[in-house]
C-alpha cells in the first residue's frame, strides 16, 4: 500500500514560522526524509553565519514529530502535541549551515512503546552526514489530562 504525501504543515501542530523544515521528500513505515534551506528571513538565520549548528536538534524533533504526525494522519486521526524528552549523542562536523545549504533531515523509527518513541536522527549536506542524534519523544494520549496532573488547567 503506498503512503499518502501530506504537505509538512499538516503534519506538525504548530505554525509558520516556527515550522523550520520546508517539505517531505520521502517516507515510509519506518522513517520520514525532510528538506529545508538555509536562507535569510527563516528563524535563527543570522546574516554573517547563517544557522548555528545546535539548530539541527529542532530540525530533528520537527522530522520526528512529522513522521508522527503522518502516521497519526493515515489512522485517520488528528495531530496532536509531542515532546522532546532527550536529545544522546549530538555531533555536528560544523559550527554553522551556511545560507544556500540545501539539507535533508532523516528519522528512523528504532523503539516505540505507548506514548514513548525514539528516533535515530541526521542531517545531510550533499549526502555528506554533518549532524547525529538520538532524539526520544513523548505523545501523551491524554493531553488535558497530563496538563491536570501538573496542575495546569486546560
Amino acid at each position: 500500500m503506498a503512503l499518502k504525501d501530506y504537505p509538512i504543515d499538516s503534519l506538525l501542530p504548530h505554525a509558520r514560522p516556527m515550522i523550520l523544515l520546508d517539505r517531505v521528500i520521502a517516507r515510509d513505515t519506518e522513517q520520514l526524509v525532510a528538506e529545508v534551506t538555509v536562507r535569510p528571513g527563516t528563524p535563527f538565520f543570522r546574516p554573517d553565519q547563517g544557522v548555528a549548528a545546535h539548530v539541527a536538534v529542532e530540525w530533528m524533533a520537527q522530522a520526528c514529530g512529522a513522521y508522527v504526525g503522518a502516521r497519526t494522519l493515515d489512522a485517520g486521526m488528528p495531530v496532536r502535541v509531542g515532546f522532546l524528552l532527550g536529545t544522546r549523542d549530538f555531533t555536528c562536523r560544523i559550527a554553522c549551515f551556511g545560507n544556500g545549504n540545501i539539507l535533508t533531515v532523516s528519522a528512523v523509527l528504532t523503539y516505540r512503546q505507548e506514548d514513548v518513541a525514539v528516533f535515530d536522527c541526521k542531517v545531510s549536506r550533499q549526502d555528506q552526514d554533518v549532524a547525529t542524534a538520538q532524539l526520544t519523544v513523548f505523545q501523551p494520549a491524554d493531553m488535558a489530562a497530563l496538563l491536570a496532573s501538573q496542575g495546569i488547567g486546560t
